[in-house]
């Protein structure tokens, strides 16, 4: 039998109905041959005794609640409960429970009480006949119904027996009516009976319960019954709230009288849920599942009706769209389109995927652009506008890549979210991380179909370097306007990080776009100056930046680096950190070492040459031995290869040294090549001329003291297009040298 172990809490009831935590171990479903079948077992993981050996009995209930938790009673007020640190290991002991049950593990209970044999069904019904009698529903029994409602909760059969008494009595008008009453007495301690009555009741989590207690004519009485919570000094005044502070807009008028009462009961019952109840402990949350998937049904519900009602949409996209509306109206509109959108998300995929369509064909993009100089409709806007960017991406670009041929950039919506973004309020910036999410994932090659539309990727982005891109970091470059940070408060910092990081993304997603920006900005500059910045974090996206800029490899980027020594800040900030081992110091050490790694001759080269004599000093790591090492093994390999041309030049045949020397009698090589050297314009040029009419091309390359290579092969006839020979040569003895075929 496999031996199947998870962390779990192990729990029991005590006697005042209360979970008392028996301890952490690991779980194991194992036949136990002193109990005669399989059981489970926890042992301690401290010290790996046994907090738990439960033989499971084919008879016994167990219910699993959430996705973690197994709870079950092995006698008389002795309740147990396993809480699952992972919901795998839940799943795993489950399915064994199940299969010793026979049961189907997609159950959520193994056992129902007609499963159970007569014997033991008759001690069930002795035991919680007395449940389904109710006590008559008056102010003296109050008391004794909320001990009632109270201790069936821990048992799901007498949770189930106690739903179907309530219901079928009509207890609960009942109840009700008697919190009239208590309130009209001021009588306080009935009232905080029936706080624990209706609290019960809604904990029961029975759907049926929950349509009568959340219907028009009850549901004001049961928030006022949750008011009187016996925790609290004075009672709470939801009700006032919800009737006067709280108002119904209908930005269009609802006829439908049911869509109406649906709107209004969801937005009391989430309020019950969200603001009155308290946060339910870990053994409460399954008792309130069936609340949320009331509210669930009910948005999914009112979600459907708007949509069918093509009139009402109408309306509203004529509204939004009509440019006389009076700036109050398109605020309600456009909060109406944004509350609806965020009902939405409970559709599912592809009834949410209709819906967005829907809101597509009715021009809900172009809708957007309008009255976008009020702050509250570009609040509205931008949130609906995520919305949308999440469902899709290529249906935001292609719109927004129509909007210059009608509109001046300032206001074009993709510009909008990005002046959002900068404009946040938020000392945290929480709006504008979110929105910079949202205009990555529009920038992101990865979802832009080439399947679809093979040019969206090049057309977006050349639309968003043209049109956007001086937006976004508009904000980077005003700061660094004068080789110092005008601003280094911390928002402004977090602002410029967040920029930095979208500009990071760039560089390693759309190279030859944002290649061009950087290098007519001197982007890469501007961005160093924030290596001085007293906020650390904001001087580590700035070597962030340069970072991926040199991971790359590319000597585009390198001759731009050393054209505009930019080294110098990077350096500077290491040597004013000192000896202090921290982020900064790490994160700047290994940008050479990568350097070093990947031997980047053109950058080793212009950092040992200009900066190490101020890095020499750093001995706590090699990197910057190293790199001097690869400068120097690097100037060994030239010189070496040099000498090897000079002393390895062919000799010349008759021919050649009648033409390069006029002097018969000089034999010496090295003669010889010092005058090639000396006079080579001169006497390439006469070769050339003598040889016009053999030649159909010639080859030249940057090679000091290798002229006579070149002779040699042209007159011999090898200097031909896509020969081996030459090519084999040229890549062998002529590596790193310019190579021109004309």
């Amino acid at each position: 039998m496999s031996d199947t172990r998870r962390r779990v809490k192990v729990y029991t009831l005590n006697e005042d109905r209360q979970w008392d935590d028996r301890g952490t171990g690991h779980v194991s479903s194992t036949f136990v041959e002193r109990l005669k079948g399989i059981s489970l077992l926890v042992r301690a993981e401290s010290d790996g005794s046994l907090l738990l050996e439960s033989k499971i009995s084919p008879n016994t209930a167990y219910q699993k609640q959430q996705d973690t938790l197994i709870v079950w009673s092995e006698a008389d007020n002795y309740d147990l409960a396993l809480s699952f640190q992972e919901k795998a290991g839940c799943d795993e002991i489950w399915e064994k429970i199940c299969q010793v049950q026979g049961k189907d593990p997609a159950l959520d209970i193994t056992q129902d009480p007609i499963d159970e044999s007569e014997e033991e069904r008759f001690e069930e019904i002795q035991e919680t006949s007395h449940l389904v009698e109710l006590p008559p529903c008056e102010l003296s029994r109050l008391e004794e119904i909320a001990d009632l409602v109270t201790s069936v909760l821990s048992s799901p059969i007498r949770r189930e027996k106690l739903a179907l008494a309530l219901m079928s009595e009509g207890y609960i008008k009942k109840l009700l009516g008697l919190f009239r009453v208590c309130e009209d007495l001021d009588n306080r301690e009935g009232l905080h009976h029936l706080y624990e009555i209706v609290r019960g009741v809604l904990f029961l989590n029975k759907a049926a319960l929950f349509e009568v207690m959340f219907s028009d004519d009850c549901i004001m009485d049961v928030v006022g019954c949750l008011e009187y919570d016996p925790a609290l000094v004075q009672p709470k005044r939801h009700r006032e709230f919800l009737t006067k502070t709280a108002k119904f807009k209908e930005v269009i008028p609802i006829t439908d009288s049911e869509l109406r009462q649906k709107i209004h009961q969801t937005y009391r019952v989430q309020y019950i849920q969200d603001i009155i109840l308290p946060t339910p402990s870990v053994f409460e949350e399954n008792f309130l599942s069936t609340l949320t998937s009331f509210i669930f049904f009910n948005k999914v519900e009112i979600v459907s009706m708007l949509q069918e009602d093509e009139k009402f949409l109408t309306e509203v996209f004529a509204q939004l769209t009509d440019e006389a509306t009076e700036d109050s109206k398109r605020r309600e509109l456009v909060n109406f389109v944004k509350e609806f959108c965020a009902f939405s998300q409970t559709l599912q995929p592809q009834n949410r995927d209709a819906f967005f369509k829907t809101l597509a064909n009715l021009g809900i993009l172009p809708a957007l652009e309008i009255g976008m100089d009020d702050l509250q409709v570009r609040a509205a806007a931008t949130d609906i506008f995520s919305y949308l960017v999440e469902f899709s991406p290529s249906m935001v670009r292609e719109f927004v890549m129509q909007e210059p041929q009608q509109t001046d950039d300032d206001v074009l919506l993709i510009n909008v979210v990005i002046k959002q973004m900068i404009c946040d309020s938020d000392p945290e910036l929480g709006g504008a991380v979110q929105l910079m999410g949202l205009l990555r994932t529009l920038i992101d090659p990865e979802n832009m179909l080439a399947s679809t539309n093979k040019t969206e990727k090049t057309e977006f982005l050349s639309f968003f370097y043209k049109y956007c891109m001086h937006v976004l970091t508009a904000p980077l470059l005003a700061n660094t306007a004068h080789d110092k940070s005008s601003k280094d408060n911390f928002q402004t910092a977090q602002l410029l990080a967040l920029i930095l990081e979208l500009l990071t993304f760039c560089v390693e997603h759309h190279t030859y776009h944002i290649k061009t920006y950087i290098m007519n900005k001197d982007l890469l500059r501007r961005v160093l100056v924030l290596m001085n910045s007293k906020h650390t974090f904001l001087a580590l996206c700035a070597l962030r930046f340069m970072r991926r800029i040199i991971g790359l490899k590319d000597e585009y980027y390198n001759r731009y680096i050393i054209k505009g020594n930019l080294f110098e800040p990077v350096i500077n900030a290491l040597l004013d950190n000192g000896t202090r081992y921290n982020l900064l110091n790490s994160a700047i050490i290994e940008l050479f070492e990568f350097i070093k790694v990947e031997d980047i001759k053109s950058l080793i080269a212009h950092i040992v040459d200009n900066f190490y004599k101020a890095l020499e000093s750093i001995e706590y790591v090699q990197t910057f031995k190293g790199l001097k090492g690869r400068y120097e093994q690097e100037k060994d390999r030239q010189s070496q290869r040099l000498n090897r041309y000079r002393r390895d030049a062919r000799s010349l045949d008759e021919d050649e040294e009648l033409w390069f020397n006029d002097d018969d009698d000089d034999d010496d090589g090295e003669a010889v090549e010092k005058r090639m050297e000396d006079d080579f314009s001169d006497t390439y040029g006469k070769y050339m001329e003598a040889k016009k009419g053999e030649l159909r091309w010639y080859h030249s390359i940057n090679l000091p003291g290798d002229f006579s290579k070149i002779v040699m092969l042209s007159k011999r006839g090898d200097l031909s297009p896509g020969s081996p020979s030459l090519t084999s040569l040229l890549l062998s003895d002529c590596k790193g040298c310019a190579v021109l075929f004309i």
